[in-house]
């Protein structure tokens, strides 16, 4: 669903697509995936997990789960696109690019009264709770026939796409992202009560 209201932070996993305003390949064009990986990053120091994702040029898909209920979804994925905006812009003005025009075309009168100056992304996201196996293969799948799905990526295997997290789940080697396998969640949540337990009763 898009997303437009605010989500009650509730510990599981969820799938969310952050997609580029006006489907325009931002993440390849200026190179920016590595502010993806610094969202994911500030994503794992909040002891939340990253499980998998697929950055394409034009969108993002990614399953990650909230361990604790200190922060909503909305919270997390708003911080990141706002962080990756103001980055995105500032290489688009370096390197003079025409899709700035069009980025600020996007903006709406009411977005430029709140001092909004270029759209990067659109400004809902899709998001779904997982609530069981079933549904959570059925994602990870999903997210990772992206890159073959996709006519224009000239891509057979998903494994070898770089920006993907589908590697990992076929031959158990990390790629340029680590994750931690999405069946791992219920024991690493098992193990935290356990110290929590540990550390009151110390």
């Amino acid at each position: 669903m898009s997303v437009r209201r605010e989500i009650e932070p509730t510990i599981g996993m969820y799938f969310v697509t952050v997609t580029c305003c006006n489907w325009l390949p931002l993440f390849s064009t200026i190179k920016s995936y590595d502010l993806v990986y610094k969202w994911f990053d500030v994503i794992k120091k909040n002891n939340h997990l990253i499980h998998a994702y697929v950055i394409m040029p034009n969108h993002l898909h990614v399953i990650f789960s909230l361990t604790d209920e200190k922060q909503s979804v909305n919270k997390i994925v708003s911080n990141g696109k706002r962080f990756m905006a103001y980055e995105m812009v500032n290489r688009l003005t370096k390197m003079n690019h025409p899709y700035l025009q069009q980025l600020k075309n996007a903006v709406t009168a009411s977005e430029r009264k709140q001092g909004t100056l270029h759209k990067i992304f659109e400004p809902s996201f899709d998001v779904k709770r997982l609530y069981n196996d079933k549904m959570t293969e059925q994602k990870v799948n999903y997210i990772h026939q992206n890159p073959v799905k996709t006519e224009s990526m000239k891509c057979n295997d998903a494994a070898k796409y770089k920006h993907c997290s589908a590697g990992f789940y076929s031959t158990e080697q990390q790629g340029i992202y680590e994750v931690t396998h999405w069946r791992m969640l219920q024991a690493i949540l098992e193990d935290r009560v356990q110290v929590k337990e540990h550390q009151q009763i110390c």
